[in-house]
């Protein structure tokens, strides 16, 4: 019989019940895969952490991402969720202002933002951006997503773009055609699973002040209808923009994102984009609340 830690952490929030949740076990060098995926399915929240020794030197731990159904390479809330953990529990903010996450897409640096002398966010430096052009039509892009084809902003590129997972991008004109997309989960699931990508984006600049954009994300593909919000995403959307020449190629761009508002979990990411001589580097910070501790028994 195994009894390990295993804690329900809100990540992109600042009270409970919003943000996204995100199941984290600390302590997982004894389980299998088989046990690791059994717990995230048994959990049923959009992705669990898994915490484990490293097997690279430059790291300080190991981490492995599960949805309830399959293991996927990298999770930004979860990794926001999990390290917010180890400072607050673990007693990490005393040991250094940083940690180095090995995951399945390579070395992913997280630093703690103290003000006041509080832990205010988490900031992870996410993988060199990539985007992909893709063959699709605005008509059937819109089907997919649930809106009026009018809707999609074509002022905007539809592409494909990473930070450590393949994500499809929708510009849309206006937050209210966001918030009212139904999309076809089965059909859009089979699209995603033919392209390779684990979710489908939607974002606006229609915001007015409120943030800088309104995102939502829906990954059928990989076991989630949709997820509230999302930081490999956003952080990806991020590099999207950068690369096609929305944002300013030589200068540092700060963007406020909100999401979840449309299913009741509202959560807020800070996302900074710096020009770089290869790549730009694209951090994604947050805050979060823990909501539930206890132990989960495996017999």
């Amino acid at each position: 019989m195994k009894q390990l830690e295993i804690y329900h952490i809100d990540a992109f929030t600042d009270v409970s019940f919003g943000g996204n949740p995100a199941g984290v076990i600390p302590e997982a060098g004894s389980l299998t895969t088989e046990e690791m995926q059994k717990i995230a399915g048994e959990l049923n929240l959009p992705e669990s952490v898994f915490l484990l020794p490293p097997s690279r030197p430059d790291a300080d731990y190991r981490v492995r991402y599960f949805t309830p159904t399959e293991e996927i390479n990298f999770c930004g809330h979860a990794t926001v969720a999990l390290s917010w953990l180890l400072a607050e529990k673990y007693g990490y903010l005393e040991k250094g202002d940083r940690v180095a996450l090995e995951t399945n897409v390579g070395l992913v640096p997280v630093e703690w933002i103290i003000e006041n002398n509080r832990l205010a966010r988490v900031s992870m430096t996410q993988l060199p951006p990539r985007t992909q052009e893709i063959d699709i039509s605005i008509e059937r892009v819109a089907e997919l997503v649930g809106i009026h084809p009018g809707d999609v902003d074509d002022r905007y590129p539809i592409r494909l773009g990473s930070t450590g997972n393949w994500h499809l991008f929708v510009p849309v004109r206006t937050r209210s055609a966001i918030d009212s997309a139904t999309p076809q989960l089965k059909e859009l699931g089979r699209m995603n699973k033919e392209l390779q990508v684990s979710t489908t984006h939607l974002f606006t600049f229609d915001m007015h002040g409120e943030f800088d954009l309104y995102t939502r994300d829906f990954a059928p593909a990989i076991g989630i209808a949709e997820d509230p919000v999302t930081g490999a995403a956003n952080g990806a959307l991020a590099g999207y923009l950068y690369l096609e020449g929305i944002l300013p190629e030589m200068e540092q761009t700060r963007l406020k994102v909100g999401q979840g508002h449309a299913i009741g979990r509202p959560g807020t990411l800070y996302i900074t984009v710096t020009p770089q001589e290869t790549a730009p580097r694209i951090e994604v910070a947050g805050s979060a609340v823990i909501t539930i501790e206890g132990l989960i028994t495996i017999r």
